[in-house]
């Protein structure tokens, strides 16, 4: 490797890096603190945490951004053995940088098409990380004079000599436990306190989670219960990616109680959508058509066919637009008069973000699932904040109708 060429992939796996790790404490901010806004969220379609929020941004629950600041170390440690490492491994180590730029390749392209093609939304750290990956692979690909088929072999050689050599192991060792405190302790995407009870037996699960559930503080959410001895509250946005999961995880969970129990569990949706136009809390449009799609539910529901709007509306919640929300008002809705109505129905939008700021809350979704005691008024909620995993949502149902006095101890 000449001098030139270390020092081109030094400079592109240094800006990677930097940028992998600015994506890497961006995401365990937003993680960390509900509602966390990035300095790169610009707008609804250059925006970091449209691209956080999604199931692309972690493997296993991990962060993507920890594996692609993990891959820029290794790179680094390539770079410096073909610098100061034994002969072999100065004649190979581009060949060894250029195979992990396959492997980086491979996954920039996966994640550069799930970011423009199928969430629609452009991280500029991310297209940091794929600009100095794609950069990191065509140098070390253009300049590389190792034949392919003799790699395997000098692998081989190379690693019998990083054990012959004390410094090597040194630096393996470190990497190899850095990495693994990173992941172990790095905050889960889309965690919950219960996630930790997901290898156990079924019961045990079910144990772990009633422990978790009583040990969380009520608070009172003034909405009206109509005698319903449960009720979910769920404050939602159309098109955020975490309020369309959950509400296809709950809607056959919901319905299925709501038979069994009629008139005993009451579901109230209360819009707050990321959007300046209706929601006075937001400081920049997270999503374009969040007030729109809110209104064309609440006309739609008039008409009788709010539940068909929903449905519309969070199947395609990535790739809505305000044109394509009037149109589905009128087709699937029944509105034929949506922009004659907006404004009015902005304001009992507006109703709910007030509520919303009241109750402290700045994320979607927030639920709050809460009881009404045997012979007493009120009901006294728990607020989870982003949901949980259909599993768990059905035992808080049935924990709060035992409470609530409809199913036997």
């Amino acid at each position: 490797m000449t001098i030139t060429v270390r020092r081109i992939l030094l400079v592109l796996t240094l800006v990677g890096l930097a940028s992998a790790l600015a994506s890497l404490y961006v995401h365990v901010q937003m993680l960390r603190q509900p509602g966390y806004v990035s300095f790169c969220d610009v707008s609804a379609t250059i925006s970091c945490t449209q691209v956080y929020q999604s199931r692309y941004s972690a493997v296993g629950g991990i962060p993507v951004a920890l594996f692609g600041s993990l891959w820029y170390a290794a790179v680094l440690v390539l770079l410096a053995g073909s610098r100061w490492g034994w002969a072999s491994l100065r004649e190979n180590a581009l060949a060894y940088v250029f195979l992990l730029g396959v492997a980086g390749l491979a996954s920039v392209i996966y994640l550069g098409y799930a970011a423009f093609v199928i969430i629609k939304a452009l991280c500029v750290m991310c297209a940091v990380t794929y600009v100095a990956v794609i950069g990191v692979f065509l140098v070390s690909g253009a300049r590389m004079k190792t034949p392919m088929t003799t790699i395997p072999r000098s692998i081989w050689r190379d690693c019998k000599a990083a054990l012959a050599s004390p410094a090597a192991i040194a630096v393996v060792l470190v990497f190899i436990v850095s990495s693994t405190v990173a992941i172990a302790f790095v905050p889960r995407h889309g965690a919950s306190p219960v996630a930790a009870a997901g290898s156990q037996s079924p019961a045990d699960r079910q144990s772990e989670f009633m422990r978790f559930w009583e040990s969380q503080t009520r608070v009172v959410v003034p909405v009206t219960t109509d005698g319903a001895a449960v009720v979910i509250v769920k404050f939602s946005d159309y098109m955020c990616p975490a309020c369309a999961q959950s509400y296809l995880d709950y809607k056959e969970i919901l319905a299925r109680y709501q038979a069994k129990y009629p008139g005993e569990i009451k579901f109230i949706l209360k819009d707050y959508p990321l959007e300046r136009e209706c929601n006075p809390n937001m400081q920049i449009d997270m999503h374009v058509a969040g007030c729109e799609s809110a209104a064309a539910v609440r006309m739609a529901r008039a008409k009788g066919r709010g539940d068909a709007m929903e449905d519309w509306l969070f199947t395609r919640n990535q790739s809505l637009t305000p044109a394509a929300v009037r149109q589905a008002a009128r087709d699937i809705g029944g509105v034929p008069d949506f922009d004659a109505q907006y404004q009015a129905v902005l304001n009992q939008i507006r109703s709910d973000i007030a509520l919303a700021s009241v109750l402290g809350i700045n994320r979607t979704p927030t639920f709050f699932i809460g009881h009404r005691e045997p012979g007493k008024d009120g009901v006294q909620f728990v607020r989870m904040e982003g949901g949980l995993p259909p599993e768990y949502f059905e035992m808080a149902l049935k924990f709060e109708l035992t409470k609530a006095g409809k199913i036997a101890p």
